[in-house]
């Protein structure tokens, strides 16, 4: 059965390079590019995983983690955090927030598809 994962990122080619490599590793994408979509299509979309930026415009990925961790329907799906932040205390921070995986930006393709492997 193939996984679904929604992607919730709104640098364009970050949100393409996600895509097609977890299309490529044969998991079906939905991508999301406002945050303020993302709870919404979640429960439409019903993903095995969450990839979430953290830097958003209008909401911040750390907001939509709590929340998405506050809903009952939606709080036992992984997420696994992307971001520019790389410091110890930010990856707590994100980790604090309810995800359960975090990859710094620029990412590593093979720790990437490893992380998302190891979270479906």
């Amino acid at each position: 059965m193939t996984k679904r994962v929604l992607i919730v990122e709104d640098n364009e080619l970050n949100l393409k390079l996600f895509c097609d490599l977890l299309r490529a590793h044969a998991y079906e994408c939905e991508p999301v590019r406002d945050g303020r979509e993302a709870v919404e299509r979640a429960r439409a979309f019903a993903p095995d995983l969450v990839i979430m930026d953290i830097q958003l415009p209008h909401v911040s990925g750390l907001e939509l983690i709590e929340t998405l961790k506050a809903d009952a329907v939606l709080k036992a799906i992984p997420i696994m955090a992307v971001t520019a932040y790389a410091a110890r205390s930010d990856e707590d921070r994100i980790r604090g927030a309810g995800a359960e995986a975090y990859v710094s930006k620029p990412i590593s393709v093979t720790r990437f598809v490893d992380s998302v492997a190891a979270l479906v």
